[in-house]
């Protein structure tokens, strides 16, 4: 009598493979929640504290106002930058190195086990320091250090042990700014570059078990709230189209900006890298002895202005020119330290510059400087890192602002086809082929 009928050859072994995987990604999904809540609380202590140092330079006057601020910036980068070089890809934002990755073209490293503390701590004194870093960079490298080493440790095969380091970038990116779908899209659209029906499940299993941790430490509330906005007329969706394309174009100027000044740097030959780092958090210092919303990762500055704050045009101009390029030079730094949140902020100050200058013009009933500055957050992120649905689904679960989805979604277009128009290459392609091309 013939025996009961069985599956196909090896669908039980395929079977049990894909689910250790997704099994896997929960405890490991709830470290990466774990450490980048952690991250974002001790940048709030840092900040607190950088606060608090700046007040007393105040009090004291003289030439220790200056000093202080200075003495601060430059001794953070130089610590940060000294720890970075410790371990290898431990400097910049990791995004780079991730997509790497994922395309096979670098492994997660000898030395990934150290990654974790390098851009903890690192991170933390050079963002900390008052740098014009983003949070994000150093969550999502962790993240996905997190991942290849639960893959290694759990004895995954060598495809799934990369998709889940990944799939747990996409959790770090969420946990960075608590945005889920953020970091789903910025998996599938910036990583990946494709939808692939495992990837989003390892994802969603791995940030919502980041998710569900790192409420404890930072709360679920938005990064941004901002009070409920009225939906934008209809009419003022070209206005949109041409804001986002002017956005774009500055997107594909700012990109251009991070790469060369790296190039810059390389060429100093004869600085150390420590001194260079130094020598660059001294001019950030300066700059926040001026005033502090020109340093650092501009959560304070984009939270004002999407409040609908309204400096004169001539004070915005100024402070986009200033963090234009002081953003950069901080990543220049080579310390451990991310692009997005100040991206975000440069996005929020072009969105308020722009409607105090059409403002003027506008007939009553269109969209507010708070709505302009979430708009023109998304749209530079997408002229600068090419991902525009991930900038339009970060910016509306960081604030809340869901009737600018419209105008959000035009801006995005414009802003994408203009910096690709210019034939600008999209900021971390850049940067992962400079980090491929060094020795």
């Amino acid at each position: 009598m013939p025996g009961p009928r069985s599956g196909p050859p090896g669908r039980t072994a395929v079977g049990y493979r894909a689910y250790r995987a997704y099994l896997v990604a929960v405890p490991a999904g709830a470290l990466v929640g774990l450490v980048g809540g952690a991250f974002r609380r001790c940048l709030e202590g840092a900040g607190e504290l950088r606060g608090r140092l700046l007040e007393t330079a105040d009090a004291l006057g003289g030439a220790g106002r200056l000093l202080i601020p200075v003495a601060l910036a430059a001794a953070g980068a130089a610590v940060a930058c000294a720890i970075a070089r410790r371990v290898p890809t431990a400097a910049g934002s990791g995004i780079q190195h991730v997509e790497a990755v994922w395309r096979e073209e670098a492994g997660p490293g000898p030395r990934s086990l150290w990654l974790l503390p390098a851009k903890f701590l690192g991170g933390l004194i050079a963002i900390g320091s008052g740098l014009v870093l983003g949070r994000e960079g150093p969550i999502v490298h962790m993240g996905a250090s997190i991942g290849s080493g639960a893959g290694r440790l759990t004895r995954l095969e060598a495809d799934d042990a990369r998709q889940l380091h990944t799939a747990l970038s996409g959790a770090g990116l969420a946990t960075a700014f608590t945005a889920p779908l953020g970091g789903l899209l910025f998996v599938c659209e910036e990583v990946t570059r494709t939808v692939r029906p495992r990837m989003v499940l390892l994802t969603l299993i791995g940030t919502a078990s980041a998710l569900a941790c790192s409420r404890f430490l930072v709360g679920d509330a938005p990064v941004f709230p901002v009070a409920p906005m009225p939906l934008p007329p209809v009419w003022t969706l070209p206005l949109f189209l041409l804001f986002g394309a002017v956005a774009g174009l500055l997107g594909a100027a700012y990109a251009g900006l991070v790469v060369g000044t790296l190039s810059v740097c390389d060429r100093l030959t004869r600085v150390p890298p420590v001194a260079r780092a130094a020598a660059i958090g001294a001019v950030v210092g300066l700059l926040m002895a001026y005033d502090p919303l020109l340093a650092g990762g501009g959560d304070p500055l984009s939270e004002a202005l999407l409040a609908g704050g309204t400096p004169a045009a001539a004070v915005l101009a100024g402070c986009f020119a200033v963090r234009f390029v002081a953003g950069p030079l901080s990543y220049a730094a080579a310390t451990p330290g991310g692009l997005f949140a100040p991206l975000l902020a440069l996005g929020a100050l072009w969105g308020t510059f722009a409607h105090a200058v059409t403002a003027p013009l506008l007939p009553p009933g269109a969209a507010g400087p708070g709505a302009f500055a979430a708009v023109g957050m998304a749209a530079l992120f997408a002229g600068v890192v090419r991902a525009p649905f991930t900038g339009v689904v970060l910016v509306l679960e960081m604030t809340g602002a869901t009737p600018l989805v419209l105008p959000l979604l035009v801006a995005c277009f414009a802003a994408t086809l203009a910096a690709d128009a210019v034939e600008s290459e999209p900021v971390y392609d850049g940067l992962r082929r400079r980090m491929l091309e060094r020795p």
